[in-house]
C-alpha cells in the first residue's frame, strides 16, 4: 500500500486491512463529489487493479456496456476474444472469466461512478447481486471496491439494500472533506507559503475539497487566488456550481432551490419554512430532496437544544455553496479584482462570520482537545430562543456529563478581538435565557473561538472562561 498520499491515514490503514483479509471483501466509498475518492483509491492501490470500470454519466444501457467491453479487452491477458455484452448479467459472467484466469493471490476490482452504471431497466443491481452471491462472495481471493459520489443511490440503493444485496456490504467508507490539519499539509507539499488566516480564508470557500485545492498555484496570496479561481469567468469555481449539482442529482432544480433559501437564512430551516421559501411540492419529495442533500454533505439536520423532533431544523453547510449564493450567483463582473477589493467590507465581514462558524462545527473535537475536555461525555448541539424578539442563538453547545455546559462563541477578526459593553450584555443575555429557558441546572462556561483571541479587558475576564485561537482548529 502506498504512503505518499496526503491525508486519510485511517482509510489508507483500513484499505490495507482489506486487502490482507482472508474473506472475499465488497467496499462501498463514498462522499461528496470533488472529495477525492478515485484518487484516493486508485493512489492508494498504485492502479495495480485486475479490472477497472468507470461508469459513464448520463448513457444509456447500450452504452454503459459498451464501455465495459472496452474495460474488459484492456485487462484481457488471454487470446479469448469476448463479444460485446447484451446484459449485464453476460458482462459480468465474462468479468469472472477474466478473474478466474489471474495469477493473483488477489483479485481486485474497482468500480467507480457506481450509480451511472444503473440506468434505467438495466438490471444492475441484479447482475451485481448475482456476481456477488453467486461467485464472489464464496471466495477468498476477492476485493470489490465500489465507488460513488451520489451519496443517497449508495446508500439507499446499495448498502441498505433490502433485497438480494441486504448486508452484502462488508465495509462501508465515507471519504470527508480535508480538516484544517490536512489542508495545511496539502498546501505545504506544494510549496504554498500561506498563515494560518490564509489557510482559513480558502478553507471557507474551498471547504477543505481536494479537485478545488489541486487547482491552487503558488506565488500569490489566498485572497488572489480566490479572485481568480471565483470572478473571473473561466475560473474554476465561477463555472463549479451547475456542473456540481446536475451530476449528482438527476432533478437538481428542486435541490438547488432548497439551498437557495438556505442560504438567506444562516441559522436554518425547518421542513414547512424549507417547503415555502423553496417552492418545492410537499410530501415524499420533499422529503427525498432534503434526504438526499444531507447524505451528500450539502445540508446539515439538527434538533435545537432542549427542543423536540417537531423543531428540527435544517442549515446549509456546504461551504463553496454557501459562497456561491453569496457572492456568485446571478452576478457578472467587470471588476477583475473584484475579491481583492471586497476584503473587510460587511459583505465580506457577514459572510465570514457565518463560514467561520460552520468550520468550528465541523472541527468540534479540535475544539474539544484544545478545551481538555475530549476525555469527557458530551453532547454537540445549537440552541435557539423561544424569544423572538431577543434573537438568542447559539452556534455550538456542548453539553457535558460533568455537569458543565460550554457555550462557544465563534468571532472572524482581522485582529485580536475585543468584547466591548454592547456584546458583552449580548453574551449575559444568552447565558440568562439558555437558562431559565432550557432549565439547565448545569454550569455555563462561555468560550470564545476567533481568528487571534480575545483581547484582555474586564469584560473578557469576566465573562470568559476560555479563549481559544484558531491555531487549535489545526491540530
Amino acid at each position: 500500500m502506498t504512503t505518499t498520499i496526503i491525508g486519510r491515514v485511517k482509510e489508507i490503514q483500513q484499505f490495507g486491512s482489506l486487502f490482507k483479509s482472508k474473506q472475499s471483501e465488497f467496499v462501498a466509498v463514498y462522499g461528496r463529489r470533488r472529495v477525492g475518492k478515485t484518487f484516493l483509491i486508485r493512489e492508494a492501490f498504485t492502479n495495480n487493479f485486475n479490472f477497472q470500470l468507470t461508469g459513464l454519466a448520463q448513457a444509456n444501457l447500450s452504452q454503459q456496456l459498451l464501455n465495459f467491453h472496452t474495460a474488459l479487452e484492456r485487462y484481457q491477458t488471454t487470446n479469448k476474444e469476448f463479444p460485446i455484452p447484451q446484459t449485464w448479467f453476460e458482462a459480468f459472467q465474462q468479468l469472472i472469466y477474466l478473474l478466474e484466469k489471474s495469477k493473483h493471490k488477489k483479485k481486485l476490482i474497482f468500480l467507480d461512478e457506481l450509480p451511472w452504471l444503473d440506468t434505467p431497466r438495466s438490471n444492475f443491481i441484479q447482475a451485481l447481486e448475482h456476481f456477488w452471491n453467486s461467485w464472489a462472495s464464496a471466495r477468498r481471493d476477492i476485493l470489490l471496491i465500489v465507488c460513488g459520489s451520489a451519496a443517497s443511490w449508495m446508500l439507499n440503493v446499495l448498502i441498505n439494500n433490502k433485497g438480494g444485496l441486504h448486508n452484502r456490504v462488508t465495509c462501508k467508507m465515507k471519504i470527508l472533506p480535508f480538516t484544517l490539519a490536512e489542508t495545511a499539509l496539502y498546501y505545504q507539499a506544494k510549496r504554498i507559503k500561506w498563515n494560518r488566516y490564509q489557510l482559513l480564508e480558502n478553507y471557507m470557500v474551498m471547504g477543505g475539497i481536494p479537485f478545488y485545492m489541486n487547482a491552487v498555484k503558488k506565488g500569490k496570496s489566498a485572497a488572489q487566488v480566490i479572485n481568480e479561481l471565483c470572478f473571473v469567468e473561466d475560473g474554476l469555481l465561477n463555472t463549479e456550481f451547475d456542473n456540481l449539482y446536475a451530476s449528482l442529482f438527476k432533478q437538481s432544480f428542486n435541490h438547488i432551490s432548497v439551498v437557495a433559501a438556505l442560504s438567506k437564512k444562516a441559522k436554518g430551516l425547518t421542513r414547512d419554512e424549507i417547503i415555502a421559501f423553496a417552492k418545492i411540492p410537499n410530501g415524499g419529495g420533499a422529503s427525498k430532496v432534503l434526504s438526499e442533500l444531507e447524505l451528500s454533505g450539502f445540508i446539515r439536520k439538527y434538533i435545537p437544544f432542549g427542543k423536540q423532533s417537531k423543531d428540527t431544523l435544517y442549515q446549509l453547510i456546504d461551504f463553496y455553496t454557501l459562497f456561491y449564493f453569496k457572492f456568485l450567483n446571478n452576478k457578472r463582473f467587470s471588476d477583475t479584482n473584484l475579491w481583492l477589493n471586497l476584503q473587510d467590507t460587511p459583505a465580506q465581514r457577514s459572510w465570514a462570520g457565518y463560514a467561520f462558524e460552520m468550520v468550528a462545527l465541523q472541527h468540534v473535537s479540535q475544539i474539544k482537545m484544545a478545551l481538555g475536555i475530549n476525555g469527557v461525555q458530551s453532547n454537540v448541539a445549537s440552541w435557539r430562543s423561544r424569544n423572538a424578539k431577543m434573537g438568542a442563538q447559539i452556534d455550538l453547545l456542548i453539553d457535558r456529563k460533568d455537569q458543565v455546559i460550554t457555550l462557544c462563541e465563534m468571532k472572524f477578526s482581522v485582529n485580536e478581538f475585543s468584547i466591548d459593553k454592547s456584546y458583552a450584555n449580548n453574551l449575559r443575555n444568552k447565558i440568562g435565557l439558555l437558562k431559565s429557558e432550557t432549565k439547565t441546572k448545569s454550569a455555563i462556561h462561555l468560550c470564545m473561538l476567533s481568528t487571534y483571541g480575545v483581547k484582555e479587558n474586564a469584560y473578557a475576564n469576566e465573562l470568559l472562561q476560555s479563549n481559544l485561537k484558531m491555531d487549535c482548529l489545526f491540530v
